[in-house]
């Protein structure tokens, strides 16, 4: 076990370095300018002197390995930097952001999952019949489907013409914090958390099908069968058993779509979490912030991965006796 753990912090260590480096080259060769992008609209008012001050007070001036390096320096301090186009410290932005975007990506992963799951079972259960292709198709027609186009549907007939719901931000407009209610964060947070749910349940359900399928092909299953159980017992009997965890472990190594389906979704309902703010920071040249979005989004991945790893070992004795 302490083989595993030191094998998995290696590798986390090893995937932040090459990823903070990899990130930071992009950023640094693309031709946006960040002093431009910090001072906005007011560049043709501000002179050349004043660019250079700007440039040299957030260490633009100094050259590529020197700004990553006095980067990297800070952050084993702690410090992972001010942001440019906040104006404040990029750990703060990233807590405020990663909280509207956790509520927004835990529904949205709960609601797929159970649903995905829910949708497996029928088919596998209903092999072969009209439900099962009615449900295929859904399931390969989903996994085909731009999560934006979606969230634009979404929006044009639930916002736009039906007025149901918010056309789109995270609170009411002109409302202060404290006065918004959990009635009205539900009702912006509701069709951005659909788009996300609808666009997940593809995987779980194909997953979850073909391996009850599996299940009920097996001989235990068929000796039930021989013995006169129903349907519904075989199911939560043998079906249940064998198809959960699977389908458990498949959907916490999801994170990584999770997350990207949440920033296209969060663009369209300008909904203010973690992925608008990365798009924001890579469109403004704002190094620190992106570089803490991506370390920070790293690891959430990572540890997604590392639980369906965990839940596999306790799963399958013989990948825990392996060492794998």
């Amino acid at each position: 076990m302490l083989f595993y753990a030191i094998n998995k912090i290696i590798r986390l260590l090893t995937l932040l370095v090459a990823i903070s480096v990899v990130t930071f080259t992009l950023v640094s060769i693309s031709p946006i300018d960040p002093v431009q992008s910090y001072v906005g609209a007011d560049m043709m008012i501000v002179s050349a002197e004043q660019q250079e001050q700007i440039a040299e007070y957030w260490g633009l001036n100094e050259s590529r390995v020197q700004q990553y390096f006095s980067w990297a320096t800070a952050l084993l301090q702690g410090d992972l930097g001010t942001s440019l186009i906040y104006r404040s410290p990029v750990s703060e932005v990233v807590v405020e952001r990663f909280v509207a975007s956790l509520a927004l990506m835990g529904l949205a992963w709960i609601v797929s999952g159970v649903l995905g799951f829910v949708l497996g079972s029928i088919a596998g259960m209903k092999q072969g019949t009209f439900v099962d292709k009615m449900i295929k198709w859904y399931c390969f027609t989903l996994a085909s489907t731009p999560g934006f186009w979606l969230g634009l549907l979404l929006l044009m007939i639930f916002s736009v013409w039906l007025g149901w719901f918010p056309v789109g931000l995270g609170t009411p407009a002109g409302v202060l914090a404290d006065e918004v209610t959990w009635t009205q964060r539900l009702s912006h947070l509701f069709l951005p958390a659909l788009t996300l749910s609808v666009l997940g349940v593809a995987n779980v359900a194909l997953h979850t099908r073909q391996k009850l399928i599996e299940v009920l092909s097996s001989e235990y299953v068929r000796f039930a069968m021989a013995k006169g159980e129903s349907s519904f017992s075989i199911y939560w009997r043998h079906g249940v058993r064998n198809i959960t965890l699977p389908a458990v472990s498949l959907h916490f190594a999801s994170f990584g779509e999770l997350f990207g389906g949440a920033v296209l979704a969060e663009q369209v309902f300008s909904y203010p979490g973690l992925g608008q703010a990365v798009v924001a920071a890579g469109l403004g040249g704002d190094i620190p912030l992106l570089l803490g979005i991506v370390l920070f989004t790293a690891c959430f991945v990572f540890i997604g991965n590392l639980m369906a790893d965990l839940l596999y070992r306790g799963i399958d004795p013989r990948i825990r006796s392996e060492g794998m």
